[in-house]
């Protein structure tokens, strides 16, 4: 009967044991997706900064033509 109860823990442990690796490996993948939307996030920042200014200075060309 112990030697019963022993398997059974093992499996269960064994269970728990492939269950943390899934975890971890999807948390890594998790990871790895959120740092490349936080970069594309960087990115449209940047291009909106760079808009903005372009938009401003023609603003201010225009402004010195009238």
């Amino acid at each position: 009967m112990a030697d019963k109860q022993l398997k059974a823990l093992e499996q269960k442990i064994d269970q728990l044991i492939e269950l943390c690796n899934a975890l971890n490996r999807e948390n890594q993948a998790l990871k790895a997706e959120n740092a490349s939307w936080q970069q594309e996030r960087q990115d449209l920042i940047d291009k909106n900064e760079l808009a903005r200014s372009k938009v401003e200075a023609m603003i201010n060309r225009l402004r010195t033509m009238e």
